[in-house]
């Protein structure tokens, strides 16, 4: 297990890098092991935010895990359950501080500063332990039909309650940043009505980073090192829209052509995939709000 902050970053950051040398994009990958699709939870059922999500979304990809729990073994006994001794452990990752005084000023008065690093503790993923409760493994789940998601209904209530203009034609998928749209193919061009809702979670995501919303200043000029970085938050944050939606994320032709961009940015920079996370998840909290507000209108409405 990674002692310090470098080692935990690198060992992320190289395993990372690993996977997409191999022709994989790990995050996209989960669901057709699970079968259920979602983010990677916690013991009590809550989801891993940030980097801990796209991590263990690797770790279970890497290991062939198909349940989408992970607890420390302490967690694993108070529910009943005891770790295999041949398991396989990987870590959780949290961010600490600590209070380091500064240098005296010509007035003799020190300031002190707060320094940040990263930590982990050992969890395992819930098939590396037996006598758990029954819910705490992967259930078999048919395949979703072709031309209609067995989502639709909560595919079209998340997307139709964010005020974003959609303007559909063409065999383009992308957002007009200068004039704040999304343009998209017709429906019936992609090859499943999850894969139309794949890649216009991506495209929203790309909507949140406008200056009137969330403000991403990554950089918008195709091909650069900024830009690269917003596609990859923007991958990011459509694999966690699709892991709420239940549905498979999909990488779209031409946002393909970013994994050796990905690959340069996280070779020369190991806190990449840490900031991509973070913006990826406050990308994905934004999208979210839009169906907890519409939800609380409609019961305002019932009650009233």
């Amino acid at each position: 297990m990674p002692a310090g902050t470098r080692d935990i970053a690198a060992a992320i950051t190289d395993t990372i890098i690993a996977k997409l040398e191999a022709g994989t994009v790990p995050w996209q990958r989960p669901w057709s092991i699970t079968g259920e699709g979602g983010r990677p939870l916690r013991h009590e059922g809550t989801p891993y935010l940030g980097i801990n999500s796209i991590w263990l979304w690797v770790m279970a990809d890497f290991l062939g895990f198909r349940s989408r729990y992970w607890m420390t073994a302490r967690q694993a006994e108070e529910l009943g359950g005891q770790v295999r001794r041949d398991a396989q452990p990987s870590f959780s990752v949290y961010s600490s501080t600590f209070r380091k005084r500064g240098q005296p000023n010509l007035e003799g008065i020190s300031a002190d500063k707060l320094i940040r690093f990263l930590r982990s503790y050992t969890v395992f993923n819930a098939d590396e332990i037996e006598g758990l409760p029954s819910y705490f493994y992967a259930r078999p789940v048919p395949p979703t039909p072709t031309l209609l998601s067995a989502r639709q209904d909560r595919i079209d209530a998340f997307f139709a309650a964010i005020p974003s203009k959609i303007r559909r034609g063409g065999d383009r998928a992308f957002f007009s940043y200068t004039f704040d749209y999304i343009q998209m193919p017709h429906a019936g061009s992609f090859k499943s009505a999850d894969a139309h809702a794949s890649i216009l979670a991506h495209e929203h995501a790309h909507w949140t980073g406008h200056s009137s919303r969330l403000d991403r200043t990554f950089g918008k000029k195709f091909g650069d090192k900024a830009y690269c970085v917003e596609e990859l938050v923007a991958e990011l944050t459509g694999a966690m829209v699709c892991s709420d939606l239940g549905l498979p994320s999909e990488i779209h032709d031409s946002h393909a052509n970013y994994v050796a961009d990905w690959l340069r940015v996280l070779r020369a920079d190991k806190s990449a995939i840490f900031v991509a996370a973070t913006k990826a998840e406050q990308a994905f909290a934004y999208l979210r709000a839009f169906s907890a507000e519409a939800a609380t209108r409609d019961a305002e409405k019932l009650a009233a």
